[in-house]
């Protein structure tokens, strides 16, 4: 059984600078996925995302 691995990830929004700081999972394909959509400003693309295993 292959599992994923638990990631802390931290957002930053490169529109208005709002940090998100959420967990997410490491796929067996390195993807860190948390389920983040969009910043409070309504951004939806331009973040910086710094994935730091737990």
């Amino acid at each position: 059984m292959l599992k994923t691995q638990r990631t802390k990830v931290t957002i930053r929004c490169n529109e208005c600078g709002e940090k998100f700081t959420l967990r997410g999972r490491r796929g067996p394909e390195g993807h860190v996925e948390t389920g983040f959509k969009r910043c409070l400003c309504d951004n939806d693309r331009h973040f910086e995302v710094v994935p730091e295993d737990i």
